[in-house]
């Protein structure tokens, strides 16, 4: 092998076992900062949520400590993930099977809390609209906050048992050396990719199909009676619109959750490990830039999220008391 073969190498030392330096094309540059700059907008906008409905005291709501959950798994998606991501784009990987496996099993981890916590917004919303009269008995903080941990830790237990193997001999999926690979068997991987894939897609879905039937038909009998409401039952036809409100921010989240990740679905039902070796395309950007636009939607749709955003740009919330401030 020539001098110009083994430059094109990662590891010219290894020369049967070392994988080829990656060929960056303009595209493949433009994605790599594009994913370094949705890394810092992520990260600074889901801190942004996650001080908001820590800090205040009347945003301890079920459904808030729902959003809570999203985005801190949205801010570590930004934190950890992208930026690996990214660097794996036009580089080689220098940082060795242990950090490989690290960052397989943590992004494995991150993505299914995301995953479970969309399933537990579409239930609270399927609850909340469905089952009104249910809810405050149902969905309490406390029972938000066992939900919460119990997404975290089954997502840390089922991932490590998916990549078990893999954890236990780093580098056993990688084809050589100088890319991070990770994978499990063909039975697990199988098992994997109906249980975090395809099941909670087809959960999420018929749980906001049923949401938005059942939220058209009270929306179209609030519109009827609008003007026989009286004063005794005008509270509760506020706390209906508030409901439906949420449910349609909240459904927007879903929906752009299901759009940006796709992809990623997708792939997970060709390949065991869709993180590793991404191509480049706008479909890798889309699923990198989802947790980035939930704290957009949010602001959007949220007037406490923008009164919150006022109070921290303004270190108010340095003030003391601050933590009673009316929010809603």
């Amino acid at each position: 092998m020539g001098d110009q073969d083994r430059a094109e190498l990662c590891f010219p030392q290894l020369l049967n076992v070392s994988c080829r330096k990656p060929k960056t094309s303009q595209s493949d540059i433009v994605l790599m900062y594009l994913l370094f700059f949705t890394s810092v907008f992520t990260v600074t906008l889901n801190l942004l949520v996650i001080i908001s409905v820590s800090h205040f005291r009347q945003l301890h709501t079920p459904t808030n400590l729902l959003i809570l959950s999203l985005a801190v798994s949205d801010f570590l998606f930004g934190l950890m993930v992208t930026p690996l991501q990214a660097y794996q784009l036009t580089s080689c990987w220098f940082l060795g099977d242990i950090i490989c496996s690290l960052y397989i099993y943590v992004s494995s981890i991150i993505l299914g809390a995301s995953i479970g916590n969309m399933i537990l917004i579409s239930v609270d919303r399927y609850v909340a609209i469905c089952e009104p009269l249910h809810y405050p008995t149902r969905v309490t903080v406390t029972r938000a906050k066992m939900c919460v941990c119990m997404c975290w830790t089954c997502s840390v237990v089922y991932n490590g048992l998916i990549l078990k193997d893999f954890l236990t001999e780093p580098g056993q999926y990688r084809p050589c050396y100088g890319l991070c690979a990770g994978g499990a068997d063909d039975i697990s991987g199988i098992i994997d990719n109906v249980l975090s894939s395809l099941a909670p897609v087809a959960v999420i879905i018929i749980l906001y199909m049923r949401v938005f039937v059942t939220a058209v038909a009270q929306a179209r009998a609030m519109h009827s009676h609008v003007a026989a409401v009286t004063l005794k039952t005008s509270g509760t036809v506020t706390t209906k619109k508030s409901e439906l409100k949420a449910a349609r921010t909240l459904g927007v989240v879903v929906l752009v959750f299901l759009m940006c990740y796709g992809p990623y679905f997708c792939l997970s039902l060709i390949q065991l490990d869709p993180l590793s070796g991404l191509p480049a395309a706008s479909g890798v950007f889309l699923l990198f830039m989802g947790p980035c636009l939930n704290p957009v939607i949010y602001a959007l749709f949220y007037p406490w999220f923008r009164k919150a955003l006022r109070l921290i740009f303004s270190l108010q919330i340095l003030q003391p008391g601050s933590r009673e401030t009316n929010m809603l």
